[in-house]
């Protein structure tokens, strides 16, 4: 099928690039950054599990102690990053 192969855009919210990326530490930022370019890139919606309650309509994948949570724009073809986190973190501000 023409375009099955198209990979995601990414786009993060301002919070994310000011205060979410800046805290984490730095082996964090190499996995993380990996596995947004391997996951969310190729197959956000296979690699992400729904969120529920306030969070409907957003995803969540786990990458080790940290979760990345963001939404799918799939007619423009673009992810957009909400938070990364550590585990325990994530879903207090929502």
């Amino acid at each position: 099928m023409p375009g099955e192969n198209k990979l995601y855009a990414v786009e993060y919210l301002i919070t994310v690039v000011k205060e979410d990326i800046p805290s984490l530490p730095v082996s964090a930022r190499t996995i993380i950054k990996k596995a947004i370019e391997e996951r969310l890139m190729i197959d956000p919606i296979g690699f992400g599990k729904p969120l529920r309650y306030s969070l409907k309509g957003h995803r969540r994948i786990r990458i080790s102690n940290y979760r990345v949570v963001y939404r799918i724009d799939t007619a423009k073809h673009i992810v957009i990053i909400i938070a990364i986190k550590h585990r325990k973190d994530i879903y207090e501000n929502f």
